[in-house]
């Protein structure tokens, strides 16, 4: 990584903490994703982002306020980026992946909190991430009710705009939504003091949209016999996709795709033949967490599919590019986020099926359901999804977790059991 030490100095970071690091990050990141064999020439965009990723990205953030221009961070898929860049601001993820930021929300949360919500708050109050020293203003929202009160502690810290999504989707819950999203854009607007027109907001659909198009060609791809690519490299693209310049990434996942493209007709696969397709379900991802996928792949098994908020969920069903009018415009954002099935919904039979075609789609051996640890949303959620799968005959394995190695061979013994019991 280049130098950007003054630039963490000027953000008031703990630059000390934070240079633990950037010390264990290369090596990490050289384990699970250098190690691999026969990766296509692409990656090395996505090599280089992860390389610099407290460092160029963040550049960018700072550049663009230097314009007079406005950063919200988010930690959830339901806060419309539309909204957001229709404001000429821009929007970043500020999901934490990593234990090293947990202690840190430790501080001020219960031990017994998810360890996502723990790194984020850490993150944020041990200044050791530029992503949250930059961003001018938090949006948060009511997926659970850990994150609830943690936006609580937060805005004691930064500006944080609560958006309050519904917990069920008929009709009036839509709506309700719709006017959330309405609010969240006068909030918007007041923060930045641009307008969002019809036109620019327009503008900014179709953007995001077609990068949920490039995601979905992504993970298409992988439907084929012979894997052009790994998951633990796809999983890295998704994590990416949460705060790069999204023309610029949309772009360089085309471009990826492409050589993808020629893998597979020339017959081009990362795993040998008869290697047990896998998909995860579950509690989302964040960067750098990439353990699950490491344990599968190195396993015996491949994952082709991610059935998670850094998965399917965050790319699949685009907004309505037809309508004319910031009105019609908010609802067809309202409509295209509600059927985003989360675990916060009740009933939540539609995540059943997404999870029970996305098996299909992917002509999966097996599922694994991963659940953080004390996420009590999905762990609940957990026995629905498994006895769907059972009931379907798909082999299914349930497991907890976070973002410590320690039971990082426990875990290997289970999945390894798991892809030897599919190869019987």
């Amino acid at each position: 990584m280049a130098d950007y030490r003054k630039m963490w100095e000027d953000l008031g970071m703990d630059v000390e903490t934070h240079d633990q690091l950037c010390e264990v990050l290369p090596q990490a990141f050289g384990d699970v994703y250098l190690s691999q064999e026969n990766r296509p020439e692409s990656m090395d965009y996505y090599n280089f982002v992860v390389a610099e990723i407290h460092g160029v990205r963040p550049a960018e953030l700072i550049e663009h306020q230097k314009k007079g221009g406005k950063v919200f961070g988010t930690f959830c898929i339901y806060v419309p980026d539309e909204i957001v860049f229709a404001a000429d601001a821009i929007a970043t993820g500020l999901c934490g992946g990593s234990q090293f930021w947990v202690p840190g929300g430790e501080k001020v949360l219960p031990t017994n909190t998810c360890p996502l919500i723990k790194a984020s708050v850490g993150a944020r109050l041990d200044k050791t991430c530029p992503f949250f020293r930059i961003a001018d203003m938090y949006v948060g929202e009511t997926t659970c009710d850990g994150k609830k009160k943690a936006w609580e502690i937060l805005a004691e810290d930064v500006p944080v705009h609560v958006m309050d999504i519904p917990q069920m989707k008929r009709a009036k819950d839509i709506k309700a939504w719709a006017e959330e999203i309405t609010d969240f854009k006068k909030v918007v607007e007041e923060f930045t003091g641009n307008e969002v027109t019809a036109e620019k907001l327009g503008a900014s659909i179709h953007m995001i949209n077609e990068k949920r198009k490039a995601l979905k060609r992504l993970y298409d791809l992988r439907k084929n016999d012979k894997l052009p690519i790994s998951g633990k490299d796809v999983l890295l693209i998704s994590q990416i996709a949460f705060y790069d310049d999204p023309t610029r990434f949309t772009q360089m996942t085309h471009k990826l795709c492409d050589e993808l493209d020629q893998r597979v007709a020339d017959g081009v696969s990362v795993f040998a033949d008869g290697t047990k397709r896998i998909m995860l379900t579950g509690t989302p991802l964040a960067i750098p967490n990439w353990k699950i996928h490491n344990l599968v792949e190195t396993s015996g098994g491949a994952v082709v599919c991610e059935e998670m908020c850094t998965g399917t969920r965050y790319f699949e069903n685009l907004v309505d590019e037809t309508k004319t009018t910031v009105d019609d415009q908010i609802q067809a954002i309202a409509e295209r986020y509600m059927g985003i099935n989360c675990a916060c919904f009740t009933p939540n039979s539609a995540r059943i099926d997404d999870i029970i075609r996305l098996a299909k789609e992917y002509k999966v051996d097996g599922v694994i359901d991963v659940n953080l640890k004390f996420c009590s949303l999905y762990d609940v959620e957990g026995y629905t999804v498994e006895r769907a799968l059972k009931e379907a005959g798909i082999p299914v394995l349930g497991i907890e977790t976070d973002y410590v190695d320690s039971d990082a061979q426990q875990l290997r013994t289970r999945i390894s059991a798991f892809i030897e019991m599919l190869n019987k």
